[in-house]
């Protein structure tokens, strides 16, 4: 079972129409849906199952711009500004600074390291290379030392399971209509355009959509007869109870990761150790994943399980007046791997002695979405006009989410985005574009 949400408020029944309708409750589409509700715009946010069910209340937390895809760096910079503003303008997502490290555990480690800081120079985020005294005061206790580590100060963290969920609050008080166990069936489209969308409670009328369905997107895309190569990751995490004397700052440190959650817990998962389920999309799709493969071989573990019959048994074409897939699985809601979680445990403990006599308190996992580069698409696409793609966002979503969601808002809408979208459109998988892995750390 995964981690319990903050419950808010909902609407009891759609409207007949608005002028943008999203699709899913995760952090993109609810700060999508504030964005738009700002600006005046009747926005209707609908969810499936439960507000931020999946990965945007299942990931680690974190909100960081270091060993970010230099693509990604303008919309991360944007992120951090408006979870500022969220905590200044009394949105309690849990944010705060922490800073946040990767650590180097030998001198390949640190000149990777040093390349990327290098490369981030130019938006000037203070990011840095640490070593010596000044990494031990980071990791207070550790009974290792490190080679070094990538440290940016203006880093920080924030509550998955709070976080959506103030953020459509946000909305819903400004007049966004929020619908949960809403399923959306399919798009209503006139002559190549969105005209609505038909949900399992009616139809919306509607000028544009923001699909934000995270690992469901790629299904709901095929409906429409639109390729969107996307596989799931299987993540598993674990929380414990508070912990006195822990570290402040987030870290990675290879075998594990880890944050000081605002209960006095930790949330703990390794930090390479990440399952890779096996489905008829592994082969659909196995030629524009090989590159990411290939480059991410030593934390992935391909697993044949249960999902591939799952998957194999989902239909692929539906009819918008019957059940939908979306209805008959409301919420992906995948078990931990017991031997992970156990392993990162064994590791925090290993190095930090106050986890030595840590409880756990919860462990769950998560279905995360991603693309073959392991960057979102953030889109519109070309037919049906009037719909956005936002999606893909390969387990950096929950830290990016609210600028991404106000890019895709402001791509509905026909506003000056935000930052330039050109890394994040839809067709650089289906127009022969090469995909472009950038080098890990």
């Amino acid at each position: 079972m995964g981690p319990v949400t903050e419950k808010i408020e909902t609407d009891a029944a759609p409207p007949p129409h608005a002028d943008v309708v999203l699709i899913g409750a995760g952090i993109i589409g609810v700060s999508a849906a504030l964005h738009l509700a700002r600006l005046g715009h009747a926005v209707v946010l609908c969810e499936k199952g439960e507000i931020a069910g999946e990965q945007s209340s299942r990931n680690w937390g974190w909100v960081r711009k270091t060993a970010r895809d230099q693509r990604e760096i303008p919309l991360i910079i944007e992120a951090l500004r408006m979870w500022g503003e969220f905590r200044d303008q009394g949105i309690e997502t849990g944010f705060q600074e922490c800073g946040v490290l990767y650590v180097a555990d030998d001198d390949a480690d640190r000149e990777r390291h040093a390349r990327w800081v290098e490369m981030a120079r130019p938006w000037q985020m203070g990011s840095r290379v640490i070593e010596g005294a000044e990494l031990a005061d980071k990791l207070p206790g550790a009974t290792r030392a490190y080679k070094s580590a990538i440290y940016t100060a203006t880093d920080g963290r924030a509550e998955p399971q709070k976080a959506a969920p103030a953020i459509a609050a946000a909305a819903r008080a400004l007049g966004a209509t929020v619908l949960t166990h809403c399923a959306v069936r399919g798009l209503d489209l006139i002559g190549g355009r969105v005209a609505g969308v038909v949900t399992e409670r009616g139809r919306i009328a509607c000028n544009s959509v923001i699909l934000a369905g995270g690992a469901w997107s790629s299904l709901f895309c095929g409906n429409l007869g639109l390729h969107l190569p996307q596989l799931k990751i299987r993540a598993s995490v674990l929380r414990t109870g508070p912990i006195e004397g822990g570290p402040e700052t987030s870290a990675w440190l290879g075998s594990f990761a880890y944050r000081k959650r605002i209960d006095g817990g930790y949330t703990i998962a390794n930090g390479r150790g990440n399952l890779v389920p096996i489905v008829p999309d592994t082969f659909r799709f196995f030629t524009q994943f090989l590159p990411a493969a290939k480059a991410e071989r030593r934390g992935l573990r391909l697993r044949l399980d249960g999902r591939f019959l799952k998957e194999a048994r989902t239909p692929k074409k539906w009819s918008l007046d019957k059940e939908s897939p979306f209805e008959r699985d409301r919420i992906l809601d995948p078990d931990p791997a017991p031997e992970i979680n156990a392993a990162a445990a064994k590791s925090a403990a290993d190095v930090f002695p106050v986890f030595r006599n840590m409880k756990i308190e919860q462990q769950w996992a998560g279905l995360i979405d991603v693309t073959p580069d392991a960057v979102p698409v953030i889109s519109p696409v070309d037919v049906p006009a009037g719909l956005i793609v936002a999606t893909g966002f390969s387990g950096h979503g929950f830290g990016i989410g609210p600028a991404a969601g106000r890019l895709a808002a402001e791509m509905a809408v026909g506003a000056t985005p935000i930052v330039d979208p050109t890394a994040f459109r839809f067709d650089r998988f289906n127009d022969g574009s090469k995909i472009v892995i950038e080098p890990g750390l």
